[in-house]
């Protein structure tokens, strides 16, 4: 397992079954660090392009840009 926690949290979500991660679930993939610089870092790959949101409205997810889409997953919800 990589040390750069990026590469934990991108690893840590593509063992996942689910496609769509709570933040909270994303921390679970570094534990040694505190939510802020998790957050940060959440942020740093959403930016590079790594980790996209996904929002109900009311709750913002995140997930792979690789799955599904979004759009009409949103058009089926409505």
């Amino acid at each position: 397992m990589s040390d750069d926690p990026k590469e934990r949290i991108i690893e840590w979500v593509k063992q996942q079954k689910k496609s769509k991660h709570y933040f909270n679930d994303l921390c679970k993939a570094v534990p040694e660090i505190k939510m802020m610089q998790a957050k940060k870092i959440v942020n740093e790959l959403v930016n590079e392009g790594r980790l996209k949101y996904w929002s109900s409205g009311s709750t913002t997810m995140y997930m792979l840009p690789s799955e599904g889409d979004v759009e009409k997953e949103e058009k089926g919800m409505n």
